[in-house]
């Protein structure tokens, strides 16, 4: 009847959290068969990071806080692919490695993890062969069994040097595991084959038998001190299985349980306190929860969790680090491709303020039972329990004799006991001694289990002047300084205007331009949309004529190719220029008013390109000036006036991504698939100037000039294929990008528009739904994040109009055209300000009349620069903010001197008195029902 019995964890509810509580700024390695590739002690986690050989750690803090602030730091461990790596269950600073380059390391992870490029550490080896995986000694300190090939080694590491070896293996080690006492140690092995060994006694295995029976990846697992273990393999039909197994009678397994038949190998977590069992698919979302009774050997599963991503490896936090207090039995660190992801099982109790002794029995402590030698020489003293419950915790900190710690000539201490237990005898910890509890390096627990740095608690101890509290300019700066710098666009807000202003009922867009051009363009009087219609047709709406369109056919321009980009002269809004897939370029006049008819002959064609064209761009200064690139891998620039190729520009190896004019117009940059950004200067040399390390990712870019042409700006992606954006110092272009971050994964390119006047960037992409919004700055951070603009449905294109369209009067930074599936809508930016009255003259500096020549074509040809002149955006009749008059502060309460001033008792009881009335009303006014009226005598009913 054990089966019906009542279990405390079978409501255990898995928790996943939201992605802003991810782990998110990480850089995973290359995946591996062996190995989870994380762990995590109670201070730090390690996991395999992206290394160009394989041999780096990503560590950071495990911190309760927010996830976006966790400070990763890479750890460069091997010269060759980590393989696998461990934590000591005492020494949360104290990590060991193993590496196809057939050595083991030992580190001694600094509190800060900035400062990990000094870690020490020890090196054991190197082996015959890669070493496979490593594993600390349960119960004992400075005790670390390795497995490479098919050996198996166990090290005392205070000797550095194996005291055991294992060689009784028919294939290569898959897996380690020690008995919870520390006395046995178990392994599993490709030739399909589990074997435990008595490593203090011979070097043969004491028990073997045959596991699974492929001889893919399988594990082995303790189940704590007792006599069971369990194996994760696979059949010969590659189905998955979990086996348990009693090493008394290490023969046939107790039971089987067969999973699924999926390919990745299952990770087995174990909690002894609990009995819970977490199996963890590589390459799968799934999470399945069992508990274990190993009187009856069975599995019974409590809960099965489908995450969002799919695992490379998972890691079960420590015991001492969760939040008892929240009834958290088991915390998760799921590893994904880009991401940590924790992932909580609590079970539901109906009070969370008392400590449920039920569910957390005392768990095993942070100091070692005995010392390496003492464990060869045949101890096997456990490791003492502790208290779970916070208020009576111990307080515990070890540091392993394994790597020195800087502390260690600090003066050791005994380990805190809390009143009525019996406290550890001075002489038993021996005068040699390795391990020791340093004052320097105590920690205190808090509620929740997460350990509270000396740093944190010696200034929370501290004590604080009144005079402290005063905010002088020094303690601003400082404030200023620990929080950041703050955008003054930080609030701005989007939103769609009003419904008539839109234009709808578009029919047949061509949604499927390349991801090199913008997909529409518009300046402020109209817009020029390509349809998915044979000839490359190509709708002109009027901005000025907002509505339904008629259900009747347009009239359109006839491209006769296919549209692959599509620009406005910025000098001329009524001609456009069309590139086709068949290399040619078309300029366009259209009438004023809008088409009224087919438009079938262009202005010139430009003849040229030897195969399809990428984009083309407007010079910013010269009239009839046009640049373009195309699959030949050249840039022409086009002189419209006289229809010809002037200037021919070469130096590309692979697709030309995007190009962009500098604002002085003296210079042109382009980025490209071959993972290059190259500056040009077209009128003295065909070759580029400087080159670039540009994006690492191929599947699309866009290039722009931002702060006055100081830097360049790239949107791109990396080699995960997330959406990133890149700062690049023009003066410095070889030394690649000064500043980059992460935006998002999404399969599009993200299209940038830079607003030179308020230093914002705005970044969306075809078929998106958001717009990320920037300030641009010159100094670190370079990149301030504002507020975004969040649409309902997915947009195909976004262009912004002149900055004269915005209305000073209401704020407006910017507006812009958002492409819908079938509409044209408006989108306003506008600043939050409280005196509108007033012309914001801080956020509308004079802007630039971009939209008048400031050069003929001939003239810039012939070497002569120029600048666009600027204009104010002030209407006569606004004041401008700064010079608005200030007003007197309202007091908002009486001086302290009123409430201060002494007054009689007569005075205080007027006052008081006073205040009754006030606030009850003034006894002598009729009551409501004294205005009532009586009714007639005869009116009554009898």
């Amino acid at each position: 009847m054990s089966r019906f019995r009542a279990s405390k964890y079978k409501n255990a509810v898995p928790r996943l959290p939201a992605r802003g509580d991810w782990i998110s700024n990480i850089r995973t390695g290359s995946a591996v068969s062996y190995g989870n590739h994380i762990k995590s002690s109670c201070a730090f986690i390690a996991f395999n990071a992206n290394s160009p050989g394989g041999g780096t750690l990503g560590i950071l803090s495990l911190e309760n806080g927010s996830r976006d602030k966790q400070q990763v730091s890479e750890l460069p461990c091997h010269a060759d692919l980590v393989t696998d790596f461990d934590f000591s269950p005492f020494d949360d600073a104290l990590l060991a490695t193993c590496s196809a380059d057939t050595t083991v390391k030992l580190w001694r992870i600094p509190e800060s993890v900035e400062q990990i490029s000094g870690t020490q550490n020890v090196t054991l080896g190197p082996e015959a062969t890669r070493v496979e995986c490593v594993l600390f000694h349960p119960s004992a300190d400075a005790v670390l069994a390795s497995g490479a090939g098919n050996v198996a080694k166990v090290w005392d590491l205070t000797q550095q040097k194996a005291l055991a070896a294992l060689e009784d293996h028919g294939d290569q080690i898959q897996s380690l595991t020690w008995k919870g006492d520390g006395c046995l140690l178990g392994s599993s092995c490709k030739d399909k084959m589990l074997r435990v060994f008595d490593p203090r006694a011979k070097s043969s295995a004491v028990q073997s038998v045959k596991g699974h029976d492929a001889i893919k990846d399988s594990r082995l697992i303790w189940l704590s001190a007792l006599d069971t273990v369990l194996s994760t393999g696979f059949s010969q039909v590659r189905e998955r299985q979990v086996r348990l197994w009693d090493v008394r009678r290490f023969t046939t397994p107790l039971s089987t349980l067969t999973i699924d038949t999926a390919q990745g190998s299952l990770i087995p977590l174990y909690d002894a306190d609990s009995g819970l069992l977490i199996l963890a698919g590589k390459g799968d979302n799934v999470l399945r929860c069992f508990e274990v009774s190993t009187a009856d050997a069975t599995l019974t599963q409590v809960s099965q969790c489908l995450t969002e991503v799919k695992s490379r490896g998972v890691a079960a936090v420590p015991k001492l680090a969760l939040d008892v207090m929240s009834c958290e039995v088991i915390r998760l660190l799921q590893l994904t491709d880009n991401s940590i992801v924790p992932i909580s099982y609590n079970v539901p109790r109906k009070s969370l303020q008392e400590f449920h002794t039920d569910l957390f029995p005392d768990t095993l402590g942070k100091v070692p039972s005995m010392s390496a030698l003492d464990w060869f020489n045949g101890s096997d003293e456990q490791v003492p329990r502790v208290c779970l419950e916070p208020g009576r915790r111990r307080k515990q900190h070890f540091t392993s004799s394994a790597v020195p710690s800087p502390q260690e000539s600090e003066t050791p201490l005994k380990e805190q006991t809390p009143k009525g237990e019996k406290e550890t005898e001075e002489g038993s910890w021996g005068a040699g001694n390795p391990f020791q509890v340093h004052s320097g390096q105590m920690s205190s627990s808090s509620s929740n289990g997460s350990l509270t740095s000396p740093s944190v608690t010696s200034l929370s101890s501290s004590s604080t002047k009144s005079s402290d509290l005063v905010t002088t300019p020094q303690s601003q700066k400082s404030l200023h300084s620990f929080l950041g710098p703050n955008s003054k666009f930080k609030h701005i807000q989007g939103t769609v205007s009003h419904r008539d202003t839109h234009i709808t009922n578009l029919k047949g867009l061509n949604l499927t331009t390349p991801g090199e051009s913008d997909g529409f363009c518009v300046n402020r009087e109209r817009a020029a949309v390509p349809l998915l219609v044979t000839g490359g047709q190509v709708a002109v709406l009027e901005l000025s004529k907002p509505g339904r369109l008629p259900d009747t056919s347009l009239p359109t321009i006839q491209n006769g190719g296919a549209v692959v980009d599509l620009c406005w002269d910025p000098f001329d809004c009524h001609r456009l220029a069309v590139a086709g897939e068949d290399a040619k370029i078309r300029i366009w006049k259209v009438p004023t008013g809008g088409l009224t008819e087919v438009l079938s002959n262009p202005e010139k064609v430009l003849h040229g390109h030897t195969e399809k064209i990428y984009s083309i761009r407007f010079h910013p200064l010269a009239s009839d000036i046009l640049a373009s690139s195309s699959y030949d891998m050249t840039v022409r620039i086009w002189n419209l006036s006289s229809g010809k190729e002037e200037i021919l520009l070469r130096g590309h190896r692979d697709q030309i991504f995007s190009l962009s004019w500098s604002p002085d117009g003296q210079q042109l940059v382009t980025v490209s698939k071959d993972g290059q950004v190259r500056v040009y200067q077209p009128r003295r040399s065909a070759s580029p100037v400087q080159e670039g390390p540009g994006p690492a990712g191929s599947r699309g870019a866009r290039i722009l000039w931002v702060s006055h042409g100081r830097y360049l700006l790239v949107s791109g992606f990396n080699s995960l294929s997330e959406r990133q954006i890149y700062l690049y110092n023009v003066g410095s272009l070889s030394s690649g990008p000064i500043a980059t971050a992460d935006i998002d994964v999404a399969p599009s390119t993200l299209i940038p528009f830079y607003d030179e006047d308020t230093s914002t960037l705005y970044l969306t992409g075809k078929g998106d739904t958001r717009v990320h919004i920037f300030e641009v700055q010159s100094e670190d951070p370079y990149f301030l994040p504002c507020s975004s603009f969040s649409s309902a449905n997915p947009h195909k294109g976004l262009c912004f109009l002149p900055k004269t369209e915005c209305s000073v009067r209401e704020v407006e930074i910017a507006r812009a055209l958002c492409l819908g599936h079938n509409s044209l809508e408006s989108v306003i930016f506008k600043v939050p300000r409280v005196k509108k009255e007033f012309f914001q003259d801080d956020i509308f500096p004079d802007t630039t009349i971009w939209w008048r020549p400031a050069l003929s074509a001939s003239a810039w040809l012939a070497g002569a620069n120029g600048q666009h002149k600027k204009m104010s955006l002030k209407p006569d009749d606004m004041t401008p903010v700064s010079a608005a008059p200030k007003e007197a502060p309202v007091r908002k309460y009486q001086p302290s001197s009123f409430y201060l001033e002494e007054k009689t008792d007569e005075e205080k009881k007027e006052e008081l008195l006073n205040a009754m009335v006030s606030k009850l009303g003034n006894l002598d006014d009729p009551l409501p029902q004294d205005s009532f009226e009586g009714v007639d005598e005869e009116e009554w009913d009898d």
